[in-house]
């Protein structure tokens, strides 16, 4: 027998809500225990040692897209097969590792036959389940506890809400971890040289910034009307404006500063463009990473940025409405 359409919909957002209940449950129940396994992966981290994740069926699809998380944001990172640890793979382990091992019911006898062995090699193990009351919580050091008031399964069988619900707690771990340790996008783009996001995150300044005809350059000398026919001419919103001597960047005008002034101040395109230019302008190298004029358009809320070399002078002007298109917003 078919589902008509309606049933079709009902059904399927009735998982998608058994799902959200547990994804709720969990986040609602985090406490002092989801705290004790942040600071564990912290130290371990610092020690130089490295998380090992274990489990076995859907648990295990569920630690290795984990492991492959926490290896993405610079925390070394590995599966361990839980038959196969029993025929040599234990020698993965280290004194020192920190092991993360996932069975939604806690009385997975794979898993439970791990523990006694990871702590006999000097591992603390954190008990990842959704049991609080199983044998793997009781024997664990530590514990990482989700909630699944029911499964979305109709035949309450399939791993669903349950495996949800530990792909989500393992994501807040992960997320909680990269952000206390600092981790920034350039660590990130380090780590995916390759790929659409790679080549996003590994851009220099210098292959988005504007040149050439489209980056409008004078001399701070300059009258007003100068620098609005170059930057018409540029069609830009800014232009750079250099010391006559040296040619480094003395300031910057924007078509915000030529709006503030152009009502108050009389003949006001005939005047120099100095008085009125903000001296000391927001910069980024030009050999640096893109993703920096990002985080400085990101902090000062601007428009417009200049790109400059070793020597400070303007080479490149970084326009806000350029990074859509080149995917870097």
């Amino acid at each position: 027998m078919s589902f008509d359409q309606a049933t079709i919909l009902l059904r399927a957002r009735d998982c998608i809500r058994l799902e959200t209940e547990a994804l709720t449950a969990t986040a609602e129940a985090l406490d002092a225990d989801f705290v004790a396994v942040v600071r564990a992966v912290e130290e371990t981290i610092a020690s130089g040692g490295k998380l090992i994740f274990s489990g076995v069926g859907k648990s295990a699809h569920v630690v290795q897209k984990l492991a492959g998380t926490f290896n993405s944001t610079g925390v070394a990172s590995c599966f361990l097969d839980a038959t196969q640890a029993l025929h040599g793979d234990f020698g993965l382990c280290q004194s020192g590792d920190l092991a993360i091992l996932l069975s939604n019911s806690g009385q997975t006898q794979e898993v439970l036959r791990l523990v006694p062995i990871l702590k006999r090699f000097g591992l603390k193990v954190v008990a990842f389940t959704g049991n609080a009351a199983s044998d793997l919580a009781k024997d664990g050091d530590l514990r990482l506890i989700y909630r699944t008031p029911r499964e979305a399964c109709p035949l309450k069988l399939a791993p669903t809400a349950s495996t949800t619900a530990a792909l989500a707690l393992g994501d807040a771990l992960a997320m909680v971890v990269l952000e206390s340790r600092g981790f920034t996008r350039d660590d990130f783009a380090r780590l995916h040289p390759a790929g659409n996001l790679g080549t996003v995150l590994l851009m220099k300044v210098s292959d988005i910034m504007r040149t050439g005809e489209r980056l409008p350059v004078l001399a701070a000398t300059a009258t007003i009307q100068d620098a609005l026919l170059a930057m018409t001419k540029a069609k830009a919103g800014c232009i750079a404006l250099t010391e006559p001597e040296t040619g480094r960047l003395a300031g910057i005008l924007t078509d915000g500063d030529f709006r503030r002034h152009i009502l108050s101040v009389p003949n006001f395109i005939a005047q120099p463009v100095a008085p009125y230019m903000t001296r000391t302008p927001k910069t980024v190298r030009a050999d640096s990473l893109a993703v920096e004029a990002l985080r400085l358009f990101d902090r000062y809320k601007i428009d417009d940025l200049i790109a400059v070399d070793a020597e400070g002078r303007p080479v490149g002007l970084v326009d806000v409405q350029d990074l859509p298109k080149m995917k870097l917003l």
